[in-house]
């Protein structure tokens, strides 16, 4: 099972998507692996005030969301923890949102349509 840590545990993901076919996809990729689902948010902002109620080890984020974007959101989780690490989902491959995430902190965005092999194996570098 690849999302097991060293002590056993599972790796918790925090799955944020305004469209829940995504984070149905998303869930259907890497429980079967061992992750676990430790959240879901259909936006930004519902991330954000989500976040420090849950123990994430991956937030994977949407880019595009209505009432507060993924990069947004991300900046504001990365206020509170400035260690949480994000995989940011975009439809969009546009360089401008791969430079404004790297700003921020972000560790890795990733084009979708994603393949559940390539976003265990991202989510597992940054473990």
């Amino acid at each position: 099972m690849k999302g097991i840590k060293d002590d056993g545990s599972a790796i918790q993901v925090m799955s944020v998507d305004d469209s829940a076919i995504s984070r149905k996809m998303i869930k259907k990729a890497l429980e079967p692996e061992g992750f676990v689902i430790c959240a879901e948010a259909g936006n930004g902002k519902e991330a954000v005030d989500l976040y420090p109620k849950i123990k994430a080890d991956i937030i994977t984020m949407d880019v595009t969301m209505p009432i507060m974007d993924g990069l947004d959101a991300a900046s504001a989780i990365k206020k509170i923890n400035p260690n949480q690490k994000i995989i940011m989902l975009s439809a969009m491959g546009d360089d401008d949102i791969i430079n404004d995430a790297k700003s921020r902190g972000i560790e890795d965005v990733y084009c979708k349509p994603f393949k559940a092999p390539e976003l265990i194996d991202r989510i597992l570098k940054l473990m």
